[in-house]
């Protein structure tokens, strides 16, 4: 089973587990390593930005705040050095490698690899000779960071942040291993990772603490996979059967109750689902079936009544968590950056499970807008909270005190070519749309498949074989929620334009496969070099309606475009974007705009201001409406924006008389 595994750490990708040979997950995906992504398409151009600017200016910053110092000062721990800033600095430092270690894959780049070398050299040196690695305590042991607890473990439940830094650095360095083949950074997360099993359990001198910020419980998963070394899933499972049960109970850190317990989203959003992800991680791993129903309950609950239109999770800033059910505040949601994508690890690792495109349907809403929202187009600036209204006040900033999230979108915005395939025996899945090369392993055998589209402003896809040498399989192929006319997996929001768009699959012109329950069009043949398939989805403007008990949107719609939601920002409007009615029965124009935003299509349509005339009585006028992709917002300068846009009047607010005054800016 040993060299199994090992075998295995070849096809990692980020936040991707493979399954072994029993007790892993029955879909397959394939890694990001065999999937390379055209440059000049939608997601080329964010991974060029994420190469050229993200990651350069992360590293950059982890020398200008003085990550790297605290390394070196760990290295010659002294009792008059000052342990300042936050607790979980160190991790900036882990992801950044993280996110350059998969650009290496697609962007060989020597410099780079040295740089890398370099910082783990530093890294390395302020390792204690037990594996622990914790520059906050580890650079002043008598006087360590405020947060930190006069000793191991003592604080990890409130603020310490060390088996977080641990998650963290296990999630980088199994990254950098199957990059490069480089042990160095492997080794390092290894003897960490054996501290922290020696020291916390349940066995008799041993710490019983749980993470405070869960990430450890899915990164020793991985380590599982990679080492083959049992012991990291034990300890994984430990952290996730001994929530609920150690000193600290509360909502923030999903704690209250056992895991298995568990029904509802609650807490701190990001914590809850990289837990949530863990869950699904060692569920899969040792076959208890009770932490998938867990986790299946709280998917539903999420979708179902704590989920945005634009696949944010997290609705209010006081504890940057989930609130209550249908609780969804659009001008002060906080939609955490990273809470997204531990959404998206949610979701793919239940895909994996399931087989259910379902969660691919909610993965790719939050991908396309509530995720790829957090960084400017040119990568070097960031949201932290993403909200659906603005008054004004928003601007993407070039770097935070607490750096998660630009640190997080370094790793997680060059991993996705590994969310595109997925395999499972000798069914092919086919779960993203954009223009790419891949070689599949189906069955043991290579299979090469082209894919070019301009998705996701067209509705085209074309894929071709390559090369395949497995004979028959079956091609699957995701036809998403949206052209089926269903918004999300539940009756939170629903289209309601009457609308019914089509969609079709054919291979070499000829009609082929049906829809399955699974959400997959399903084609099995021998499939030969040069066999083309089409896929068209009809790419139209819906109009969304949220479920009555969502109290911020009643007498509102929203807009969205295949899976692109849209908003209304004042650069392309001259009156005040809040005192609008639209239409009952709006009707829409699909504008090209190369010129704007890196190229992308606007929406127009027609609509009504409210204003007060000299004499105070309430005037109307008919204006053009013009809306963008809810991703690109922010990027012109600051003022307002609304994604819910008014269709009655109690929704809507009259402008006062100055129309600059009005827009914010």
């Amino acid at each position: 089973m040993r060299h199994v595994l090992i075998a295995l750490a070849v096809a990692l990708a980020v936040g991707n587990i493979r399954a072994g040979d029993k007790g892993g997950y029955p879909i397959s995906p394939v890694p990001f390593t065999s999937v390379r992504v055209a440059q000049d398409c939608f997601w080329g151009q964010r991974l060029q930005a994420c190469r050229e600017v993200t990651v350069p200016l992360a590293f950059s910053k982890c020398e200008e705040t003085g990550r790297y110092d605290n390394f070196i000062r760990a290295a010659h721990p002294s009792d008059t050095i000052h342990v300042g800033g936050f607790s979980f600095d160190d991790t900036d430092v882990y992801k950044t490698i993280e996110g350059a270690s998969y650009l290496l894959q697609t962007y060989p780049d020597k410099a780079m690899e040295h740089y890398i070398d370099s910082v783990l050299a530093i890294v390395a040196a302020a390792q204690e000779p037990d594996g622990y690695l914790y520059t906050s305590r580890t650079m002043n042991p008598k006087h360590p960071n405020a947060w930190s607890g006069n000793k191991r473990w003592e604080k990890e439940e409130a603020l310490s942040h060390e088996l977080y830094n641990l998650g963290h650095m296990i999630e980088g360095a199994v990254a950098h291993y199957q990059a490069t083949g480089k042990r160095n950074f492997l080794d390092i997360a290894i003897r960490y990772a054996d501290c922290v099993c020696r020291e916390i359990g349940g066995g008799e001198g041993q710490v019983k603490v749980v993470p405070g910020h869960q990430i450890a419980e899915m990164a020793l998963a991985k380590l599982y996979l990679v080492t083959g070394e049992k012991k990291y899933l034990d300890e994984a499972k430990f952290f996730l059967d001994m929530r609920g049960k150690t000193a600290v109970k509360d909502l923030y850190t999903q704690s209250l109750e056992p895991v298995v317990d568990q029904r509802e989203a609650v807490g701190h959003a990001v914590r809850a689902a990289y837990m949530y992800a863990g869950m699904a991680d060692v569920a899969a791993l040792t076959g208890d079936s009770a932490y998938i129903r867990a986790v299946d309950r709280i998917w539903e609950n999420i979708v179902g009544k704590k989920y945005y239109i634009t696949g944010g999770i997290g609705a209010t800033s006081d504890g940057e968590a989930f609130g209550a059910n249908y609780e969804l505040p659009n001008l002060s949601a906080y939609c955490e950056t990273c809470a997204s994508i531990g959404n998206v690890y949610v979701n793919h690792r239940l895909f994996l499970l399931h087989g259910d495109a379902k969660y691919y349907d909610v993965a790719e809403r939050t991908l396309y807008n509530a995720l790829i929202a957090g960084m400017s187009l040119d990568g070097g600036s960031f949201f932290y909270p993403n909200p659906l209204a603005s008054n004004g006040g928003y601007e993407r900033q070039a770097w935070f005190g607490c750096a998660c999230c630009p640190s997080n979108l370094c790793r997680f915005i060059p991993s996705l070519p590994g969310y595109v395939y997925a395999v499972k025996e000798k069914d092919v899945y086919v779960n993203l749309f954009m223009p790419n090369s891949a070689t599949l392993d189906v069955a043991g055998k290579a299979v090469a498949i082209g894919q070019t589209t301009n998705y996701p402003y067209d509705g085209d896809i074309t894929l071709s074989i390559n090369k395949n040498a497995a004979g028959r399989f079956t091609l699957k192929i995701r036809i998403p929620g949206w052209v089926k006319g269903e918004v999300v997996p539940s009756n939170l929001y629903s289209y309601a334009d009457g609308k019914q768009l089509a969609y079709s699959v054919t291979v070499n012109g000829e009609e082929a496969g049906s829809l399955g329950s699974d959400g997959y069009v399903s084609i099995e043949r021998k499939w030969k070099k040069g066999d083309r398939i089409d896929v068209h989805l009809d790419m139209e403007p819906r109009v969304v309606k949220a479920n009555e008990n969502v109290e911020a949107d009643r007498g509102r719609i929203a807009v969205e475009r295949g899976p692109l939601v849209y908003c209304a920002e004042w650069p392309d409007n001259d009156f005040d974007i809040s005192g609008i009615i639209l239409n009952r029965m709006p009707q829409f124009a699909v504008v090209d705009r190369p010129d704007l935003l890196y190229g992308t299509k606007q929406i127009t349509t027609a609509a009504q201001t409210l204003t007060y005339t000299a004499d105070g009585k309430l005037a109307t006028g008919d204006v053009t409406l013009t809306l963008i992709p809810y991703y690109a917002w922010a990027h012109r300068g600051e003022g307002k924006m609304v994604v819910w846009l008014p269709q009655e009047l109690c929704a809507s607010q009259a402008a006062p008389t100055s129309e600059s005054e009005a827009n914010g800016h």
